[in-house]
């Protein structure tokens, strides 16, 4: 029987040992690492011991502190996105896709806004893949566009219109000053007011989405950070037919 209240584990089980990273605009010396033990103790790690660190050009100093939290975690109180599907082969996906649609399914993707880090969408979308799965456009009854980098919004919904696409994924690593939330947002408020209840599944993906934020951003499905080809995919055969159930 799993336990219900934990705390971390360093050394010994419950000693509530934590190590954290942060960097402060103070120059490299005693005085910032008085610093960075204080700000740890005010963060709830005492006591606190600064066990690295480095300048960062004049003005800056990065730290590791480790120590030990008193907080508990309670089990009962953690929200998150269940996986409410199977994962399946490329085999099933492709078996599941034909029968369901009879057609090949259509993806478009890419990185909207000035995001030009590809890596995320090119890791789901291209053969290569990734964590030794191989990416969406190895399936069969899967057609792949990816637009690649920086696609504005509008480019976006015209060419999700234009290849008549089923799901539409983007992709978003640049999170200064919340652009990932707002990007997104104007990505789903656009396909509503373009294509309202027949715009295709809306799916985000990248390190810093949280997966609860799906109905804050007005999309059907948020994937965070380690997200795998197969995963996506076997989430697109589940929603395609969730959708056909319901038109039934």
């Amino acid at each position: 029987m799993s336990k219900r209240h934990v705390r971390p584990y360093g050394d010994t089980t419950g000693d509530g040992m934590v190590q954290t990273s942060f960097t402060l605009p103070v120059p490299f010396g005693p005085r910032a690492d008085g610093a960075a033990q204080q700000l740890a103790n005010r963060m709830g790690i005492d006591p606190a011991m600064v066990v690295h660190s480095h300048p960062i050009g004049a003005d800056f100093t990065f730290f590791v502190v480790y120590g030990s939290v008193r907080h508990v975690v309670d089990l009962d109180e953690v929200r998150v996105v269940e996986r409410e599907y199977p994962l399946l082969s490329p085999a099933e996906v492709n078996a599941a896709l034909k029968k369901a649609l009879r057609r090949k399914l259509v993806v478009v993707g890419g990185c909207i806004g000035t995001d030009a880090h590809t890596v995320g969408i090119d890791a789901i979308l291209n053969v290569k893949g990734f964590a030794g799965e191989k990416g969406l456009e190895y399936y069969r009854e899967l057609r792949v566009v990816n637009l690649g980098a920086q696609v504005s919004v509008p480019e976006l919904v015209r060419r999700a219109r234009a290849e008549k696409a089923d799901a539409v994924l983007v992709s978003q690593v640049v999170t200064q000053r919340d652009a990932h939330v707002l990007n997104t947002r104007e990505m789903s408020a656009a396909f509503r007011e373009a294509m309202g209840a027949r715009r295709p599944l809306l799916v985000a993906g990248g390190p810093r989405f949280d997966p609860l934020m799906a109905d804050e951003l007005g999309v059907d499905r948020v994937f965070g950070r380690g997200t795998t080809p197969g995963e996506v995919a076997s989430y697109l055969v589940h929603a395609v037919r969730s959708q056909r159930k319901e038109k039934v």
